[in-house]
């Protein structure tokens, strides 16, 4: 009996051999075959070997088998998957288009494979590992920005990109999985996230001094004549202060013009088109120049907190641990 395979001279061997190796090999085929899929990570290392060498007798002594049992191993793919994968003659071998199409996909698989052994036995504490962090953008670039640098240095195998965007918007992206973990004071209830708490986060009711020397708030009737500047329509910054007992003094303003950013609302104040609150660390500067001065200083607006929030089946909760517990230690600024 004889057995061609690409550029390799024909080999004889015993027909009692090949039924036996046949039994064996069409026995491993049925015992996957409920499940379907490829039968075996050796079946890939056989057709990468095959795909680097172009010379099926070469793939079988890189992979220490023989010929026939090589041979059998890229038939037995390409039963499976149901596609030629090589072109073969007795002078070449080539691949063919599903050929070319599996190779990166088998590589990569058999990259992570190794990826998982050499963790296992401890050659490396971590896989290559991938985040992104939404947030919004005045706190990504006056804090998170800057602290990347440090976190990477502490976890080689990590890589950070960052999203910038609203509350809200990173709630969703993160239930979505748009995004992997969100640093956001948003308050949410959604049984599918989880957070770490990071920072406390506390409010002021400012205006520009310059424009409260020419227009006083120091009663509440004073309030209308100023515009009370805010992120949305539901006030999200002002309620801080509405809700801490600053609504028991009936302040009626002007009007309200929504910026959609606290760094915007910070140049509107600043250009005194009105007044707003917002969070203490953004302004602490503007307060210690005397550029910005609080309101109503006898009602502490309420506080909230940083989070980093993800989603909670998220199996990479160590790792949001572990990048929480060190940008709390970081100072908002």
């Amino acid at each position: 009996m004889h057995f061609e395979h690409g550029d390799d001279s024909q080999m004889r061997i015993t027909g009692k051999a090949v039924r036996a190796y046949e039994r064996q090999a069409f026995a491993e085929r049925d015992r996957i075959g409920d499940v379907g899929g490829i039968a075996s990570l050796d079946t890939l290392r056989c057709f990468v070997a095959a795909a680097r060498a172009l010379s099926f007798r070469q793939a079988a002594r890189s992979v220490a088998l023989g010929p026939t049992a090589f041979s059998q191993r890229i038939k037995t793919l390409e039963e499976q998957l149901g596609r030629r994968l090589f072109n073969r003659t007795t002078r070449s071998v080539t691949l063919t288009s599903a050929g070319l199409a599996l190779l990166p996909a088998a590589e990569h698989c058999l990259e992570a494979v190794a990826q998982c052994e050499r963790i296992g036995d401890g050659s490396i504490a971590h896989a290559s590992t991938s985040l992104t962090i939404g947030t919004r953008q005045e706190l990504g670039l006056s804090w998170l920005l800057p602290q990347r640098k440090a976190l990477l240095r502490e976890r080689p195998w990590l890589e950070i990109h960052l999203h910038f965007s609203s509350g809200p918007d990173l709630l969703l992206r993160v239930r979505t999985l748009e995004i992997d973990c969100a640093i956001t004071s948003t308050p949410f209830s959604d049984p599918k996230l989880d957070a770490f708490t990071l920072h406390r986060e506390d409010y002021v009711f400012v205006g520009a001094a310059s424009l409260l020397k020419r227009a006083a708030l120091r009663r509440p009737a004073d309030a209308a004549s100023h515009v009370l500047l805010d992120a949305a329509p539901d006030l999200p910054l002002y309620r801080y202060f509405r809700d801490a007992g600053g609504g028991a003094l009936g302040l009626h303003f002007a009007r309200s013009i929504f910026l959609g950013s606290i760094g915007a609302i910070r140049y509107a104040l600043l250009d005194q088109v009105g007044v707003a609150v917002l969070p203490e660390y953004f302004v602490r500067q503007d307060l210690a120049s005397g550029r910005l001065r609080r309101l109503f200083p006898k009602v502490t607006p309420l506080a909230d907190s940083f989070r980093l929030v993800f989603r909670a089946t998220d199996p990479r909760r160590p790792i949001f641990e572990s990048l929480a517990h060190d940008l709390a230690r970081a100072p908002l600024r």
